[in-house]
This record gives C-alpha cells, structure tokens and sequence, in this order.
C-alpha cells in the first residue's frame, strides 16, 4: 500500500493547513477517506464531530437590544435626566424637545448597524446551499452545511465550491477565486502538489468554500469546513475587529463628563450660598436651581453633531461610498492610505473589450460591462471595413466556452469573464447570432503552457 508522508490527521480542521502540498492520494489517505467517499454513517459521525458547515453567527443583538445600545452614552444619560427633571417641573415642551433629540440620535445609529448587519449577512449568503457529494459509492445532493472532512465532492462549471477542498481529479477545470484573491482571472485547477510556502492564489490544486467554478468539472475531497475555511477565517476576522473610538467620540465623552460635573458643582454652590447665605427657603431655591441646571444642558449639541455627520456620510454616498459608523466620517480627512479590495468594491469584477487593434486599424469600444448596449467605433484613418477584425471576432466566438444569460435580475455570465467580453464584442459587431451555425468538431483547450484555444 502507498505510504503517505508524516500528515497528521487534524482533530480540529483548519484553514491554511498543508494539503496543497500533499499529494492526492496521500490527502486522502490522511483523511481517511477514498476516492468514492465516506459512507453515511462516518459522515454522520463526523458531523458530529467538527459541526455543521457553516460560518458561525454568534450572539446577534435582537433590533430592540440594538436599539435600547444607542442610549448608552453619558451625554445622553444627562439629557435623559434632564427630561426627567423638566417633565417633573411641568415644562412639557423643553420635555419634548429634549426626547425628540434623543431618540432621532438612537434611529440613526440603529439604522447605521442595521445596515453593518446586512453586510456580514451578505457573507454568510455567499456559502452554496447543495452540494453534490459521494457517499457510500453513491452521487447525491445534499445541504451543504452537511459536509465534513473527507467527504469526496464533485464540481462542475456553475457550482458554488461548498468548503475547502484538495483536488483528486480535474478535468480543465477553473475557478473565480476573486473573493479571496482579488483576482478576477479565473485559475486553472490541477491536481499536482505545490510548495508548502505557496500563497493562496497559487493553490492550484485546492478548491476553496465561496469561489465560483467557471469552466471544466472536478472531483475533490474536503479538507476544511465552516470557521476552518478561508472564507471562514475571513468572517471571523471581520467578527474580531475592535472597534475603535474616534477622537471626536473621546473629546465628546470628556466634554460630558466635565459639563455633567461642573453643572453639578455649579448647582451644589448654588443651592448652599442661597439656602445658608442669603437664606432663601429651601424648597423654592431648589426649584430654581435645578432650572438653571437643565438650561445650562447644551440638549442641541448631540443633534448638531449628529446632522453635521449625517450630511457627511450622505455627501460620501453620493460619490458611491457607503459609511457604515456615522463617527468614522470626522476622521477620514486625516486619512493618507486607504486598503481596500479591488474586485467588487472599486470594479465591479467584470470585463470589457475598451479597444481593438488590427494589423491596420484601431478601434475603440463603447459600452458597460457586460450590457450589450455600445459600438465598435474606427479611430481616425480606419476604414471601418478592416476585414481582421471580423476574422477576430469569429474567432473570439469559436474560441469560446462560456454564455450570456439574461434573467430577471439583469444579465450574468457562465464561464471565463474574458471568453464572456468577446461575446460581448461579437453582439456589438452584430454579429453574435452567427456562433449558433458554428458546430465544434473538435477542439483544443487553452493551457497555460501553449496561451492558445483552437476549434475545428
């Protein structure tokens, strides 16, 4: 029998382990599993070892409790008390005034976590609801928070990877990793072992929980589920983020503590100098006293700082960024480096012929992703006949393993996104009927080694 080298099998599956530069067999072994996978009673039993597989949710605050958070600031305490003390005095309408700005500063920041909320929940949608697994020999579609390590899955072009996976069979198959990598090219998957030092982007024999397979199909067993993924890794480190207090926030906590404490001493000198000094009667100096008190509250102040940030994060959204912490707005003009992800947050991860150049002639091309709406426009001195460009878009057509599909939520794309902006291109051109005539007899498949796609 092969012996696998020294591959300790994990009690606890983690991400970032060393199956891309195991081999197979040796993966498979370790896993103590097998090229038609687990059978259903070890699958259970290791279901109920590792868990479920899915991103762990924690605690979520209810809305109420989310709500009930935003109160819980000094400076709120003290216009909360001074609400108190105004209704007890009759002044009804100071009373009003005070709670209206209280509870429009609560609705605010509720929506603003409101809408943190539905990121994280974005997330957790992008794991695949089924899965197609080998078990006992057999093909099935199963829940994908059901798998476990050593379950043998099986992917095809379409298929969301359901968890972390070291390939055993791959069949010119290729993923869109753009959600762990950035990288919008698809990678070509092979089952050969790479470097234990490679970096994720480089994995080619691994498949990964939330990327999206493009082209080809496969067959792998999965190494890691749930938090122990990559994109598990990912949600708990969004999860683990400390939040940070700006320095407006800091600066606002103090000035309440220092106005809470001066109002108090203010009021106390008051109160002794009139009772004890000049001998007012008690009650009625305090009456006074605690007037003087709540007028000396500055209740605007939490609205005007509210407003003032608000009309920030609006301006922001306006230039198509969205601010999740109202505070946050008053220290972007300290910033000088912002890091961010590429794919999806400054494009779109789409792709699009721009320009096409002949032997003869140049051509710009207008348009949107992958909308069909532009035109192919001949730069100054092209005679817009060039015949290479039209043997060019035949070519991008032949040459071509993926489609455009127009749903009701706008169109999307089956395959590589390059192959996707030729046809694009051909339906500018006019010309995108023309690939149902075209009847593939036979065909090279583009590999890195040769950088060509050939039909016949």
């Amino acid at each position: 029998m092969h012996q696998p080298p020294a591959v300790e099998r994990p009690t606890t599956v983690e991400a970032g382990g060393k199956w891309h530069a195991t081999e197979s067999l040796d993966a498979l072994v370790a896993l103590e599993s097998s090229p038609d996978g687990l059978s259903q009673g070890e699958a259970s039993r290791r279901l109920a070892q590792y868990g479920p597989n899915a991103l762990p949710e924690g605690r979520r605050a209810g809305p109420l409790r989310r709500f009930l958070r935003q109160f819980n600031n000094l400076l709120i305490y003290v216009l909360l008390a001074a609400a108190a003390i105004t209704a007890g005095l009759g002044h009804w309408i100071d009373t009003g005034v005070i709670l209206a700005v209280v509870v429009v500063n609560a609705i605010i920041g509720f929506v603003q976590e409101g809408r943190a909320e539905a990121a994280i929940a974005a997330l957790h949608r992008m794991l695949a609801p089924q899965a197609t697994v080998l078990r006992d020999g057999q093909r099935l579609r199963v829940p994908a928070e059901q798998l476990v390590p050593g379950d043998v899955i099986l992917v095809e072009a379409g298929d969301r990877v359901p968890a972390d996976a070291r390939l055993i069979e791959a069949s010119r198959l290729k993923a869109q990793e753009a959600i762990l990598t950035g990288e919008s090219v698809p990678v070509e998957k092979s089952t050969e072992a790479v470097a234990e030092d490679a970096p994720l982007g480089e994995r080619r024999n691994m498949l990964f929980s939330g990327t999206l397979i493009v082209a080809g199909q496969g067959r792998a067993v999965v190494t890691a589920t749930g938090s122990a993924t990559e994109i598990g890794r990912i949600s708990g480190m969004l999860g683990g983020v400390e939040e940070l207090t700006t320095p407006l926030l800091r600066k606002m906590d103090a000035f309440a503590r220092w106005i809470t404490a001066l109002i108090l001493f203010g009021a106390g000198l008051l109160l002794i100098y009139g009772h004890f000094v000049q001998h007012h009667p008690f009650e009625e100096l305090f009456m006074t006293v605690v007037g003087l008190a709540v007028a000396a509250i500055p209740e605007g102040l939490p609205a005007v700082l509210t407003i003032t940030l608000a009309v920030g994060v609006r301006k922001m959204a306006d230039r198509h960024a969205i601010v999740r912490r109202l505070p946050a707005i008053e220290t972007l003009g300290a910033l000088t480096v912002i890091c961010t992800d590429k794919t999806g947050t400054l494009t779109r991860n789409e792709m699009m012929a721009a320009e096409v150049t002949t032997r003869t002639d140049s051509y710009q091309v207008t348009g949107d992703g992958y909308l069909p709406d532009g035109e192919i426009l001949p730069e100054a001195g092209a005679n817009g006949e060039d015949t290479a460009l039209a043997a060019l878009i035949e070519a991008g057509m032949a040459c071509n393993d993926s489609a455009l599909v127009d749903g009701p939520d706008g169109r999307a794309i089956t395959g590589d996104p390059m192959e996707a902006a030729l046809l694009v291109l051909a339906e500018k051109a006019g010309r995108l009927e023309e690939r149902r005539g075209i009847a593939r007899l036979a065909v090279i498949p583009f590999d890195a080694a040769h950088r060509y796609m050939a039909t016949l």
